[in-house]
């Protein structure tokens, strides 16, 4: 089911980089932000599959690069950072929606210690690092705008999901932390929580989970990408210029706050 997101020119102009959007959720953003008026850079770890996503939307007519990225190494972030300063003149928005799971059906006692890091390093210090190496460029903007990936498991607190729903907790957390600190930079910082959305990195997740979802939601369907990306897309705005520090659940009402 394709859900219509874009508002033409809503974002018209703006310069976002957004993190792990060689596929999914990242890349339903990126359209969504193109189809809007952004011009956009991809970043992702996986080289081939965003080079193939920069040119789907190349050939749409869509203003977008690609950068190489793993938000696991700081020099890494660094690099993709100042890339994205260059090939785009500047920056005026970053989504950082890159990470990865723990691979989920496993209590906190069967957790490997080197997969607990990575999940920390990936959804927590990156975001952090992305956020700190941006921050240079986005106060330069003046009307800077940050989006944090969080998701509604931090919420409701699924269980055999430890360090995934850890590090989600850690990133609204952080949210409301710099919110404050980027506040006088005139820089707004906001999270998106979504429930289980339909994509690539979901497919591991067994079928009872999805019809848990699907049938305590109040709007009982499957989520898809594009039900996330208007959140994303008014945030990034100026509707959103004076909205800082909050999480929006997007999540067809699994969860309400």
């Amino acid at each position: 089911m394709m859900v219509a997101t874009s508002q033409p020119g809503l974002v018209a102009g703006r310069r976002i980089l957004v993190t792990g959007a060689a596929r999914g959720l990242g890349f339903s953003f990126a359209r969504t932000l193109c189809e809007s008026g952004a011009r956009v850079v991809l970043a992702d770890l996986r080289e081939e599959l965003l080079q193939q996503s920069v040119s789907t939307l190349r050939d749409q007519g869509f203003d977008v690069n690609g950068i190489a990225v793993d938000v696991e190494d700081p020099a890494s972030i660094q690099r993709c950072a100042e890339q994205a300063v260059i090939k785009l003149g500047g920056l005026d928005g970053l989504v950082n929606n890159a990470a990865v799971t723990d691979s989920g059906g496993r209590g906190m006692d069967d957790i490997e210690i080197a997969k607990w890091d990575q999940v920390m390093n990936v959804n927590v210090r990156g975001t952090w690092l992305m956020t700190r190496a941006c921050r240079p460029a986005l106060r330069t903007s003046g009307r800077g705008a940050i989006v944090n990936l969080a998701s509604d498991t931090a919420m409701w607190g699924a269980p055999n999901l430890l360090a995934y729903v850890a590090s989600k907790g850690a990133v609204i957390a952080m949210t409301h932390s710099l919110a404050r600190e980027l506040g006088p930079d005139n820089i707004t910082v906001n999270a998106i929580a979504p429930g289980l959305v339909l994509v690539e990195a979901t497919q591991y997740v067994p079928e009872s989970r999805h019809r848990q979802y699907i049938d305590q939601r109040a709007l009982q369907r499957e989520q898809m990408p594009e039900d996330v990306s208007g959140a994303v897309l008014y945030a990034l705005s100026d509707l959103a210029r004076f909205v800082t520090g909050q999480v929006l659940a997007v999540n067809g009402g699994f969860v309400m706050r």
